[in-house]
């Protein structure tokens, strides 16, 4: 099923933020992760996902690093950071009371 994109984009920093809580990542990692997490409701681009990531860096909520991979390409990875952590739970717990809402409007509406 396509979801309108609109639903998706005031999601993206709790989506982002989520997917840092379990350790650090780097950018194809997150989007191959969000989408195979999502059962392919989630693709994101990569010119969605690095902007994205800049914002919440500037804010202080994600720290960048890069990191040799071993075979000599370095990556750049991305951290949540202590701030970030809160910023995360603060979105989490507006998401539960949004969307609470928006199902019992639904559940009284569809009778």
């Amino acid at each position: 099923m396509k979801i309108d994109k609109s639903l998706l984009s005031g999601s993206t920093s709790l989506l982002v933020l989520s997917l840092l809580r379990s350790g650090d990542k780097y950018g194809y990692e997150m989007i191959s992760l969000l989408e195979a997490t999502s059962n392919e409701v989630f693709q994101m681009k990569e010119g969605t996902l690095y902007p994205i990531l800049h914002n919440l860096e500037k804010k202080g909520f994600v720290r960048a690093y890069n990191q040799d991979n071993g075979s000599g390409r370095t990556r750049r990875y991305y951290q949540l950071t202590d701030l970030g952590a809160r910023q995360l739970a603060e979105e989490k717990n507006q998401w539960e009371v949004f969307s609470g809402a928006v199902n019992a409007v639904l559940r009284v509406s569809m009778g």
